[in-house]
């Protein structure tokens, strides 16, 4: 099961955003590595204004870290420079990447001016949100490793930089990753069903 109008979406953005967005990396003799590593720091910045406080500041400069992420593989097909170890390279730094945002407000959680009760609260909901965001990835890799190729769910990586950049944006980052982590709980069991429904079909 995946959101209505998702593929529609993601077509649009690859039309409208990554398209014209790696031509002009390209014009700037940018590389595919060179654009998944600056937008690591990026996100890493953002993730050090986070933990700092600077919730909105962060919440844009981490938007724009993901922007710069969607324009890697663009670019690499555009440029004809796509390779296997630079597809690796992508998908350890998107890992990373999203480990640091959430290593971010985990700071700004134990350093905010919350009740013990409440940040208490705040630091599990990160842990989750974190644990199952990270499964849900893995899973799609391990299928990938088995001979199938899913992307299904509800929650996978763009729902999950879309809803932490509007929660770090809106001030209500706990309730935004309480929803990440819930709906990711039920993503990682959509996608097991749908690899061992496709390994069961493949035996």
């Amino acid at each position: 099961m995946a959101l209505p109008g998702r593929e529609q979406f993601r077509s649009a953005i690859l039309r409208y955003v990554e398209f014209p967005g790696a031509r002009f990396l390209r014009a700037l003799r940018f590389t595919p590595n060179a654009i998944t590593l600056l937008g690591f720091a990026v996100t890493v910045a953002a993730a050090c204004l986070v933990g700092f406080g600077w919730l909105l500041a962060g919440g844009i400069v981490f938007l724009s870290g993901s922007a710069l992420d969607l324009m890697d593989g663009a670019l690499a097909r555009l440029t004809g420079a796509d390779s296997p170890f630079g597809a690796l390279l992508d998908s350890v730094f998107d890992r990373l990447g999203e480990a640091a945002i959430f290593l971010g407000i985990a700071v700004y959680a134990v350093r905010g001016d919350f009740s013990d009760d409440y940040q208490l609260f705040f630091v599990i909901v990160v842990l989750l949100a974190l644990i199952f965001s990270q499964v849900v990835s893995y899973l799609r890799a391990r299928g990938e490793g088995l001979g199938v190729f899913t992307r299904a769910g509800i929650m996978t990586r763009p729902e999950r930089v879309v809803l932490i950049g509007i929660g770090l944006l809106a001030d209500q980052i706990e309730w935004f990753l309480l929803a990440i982590a819930v709906v990711s709980c039920v993503t990682l069991l959509q996608r097991m069903f749908t690899i061992r429904a496709m390994l069961d079909k493949n035996g």
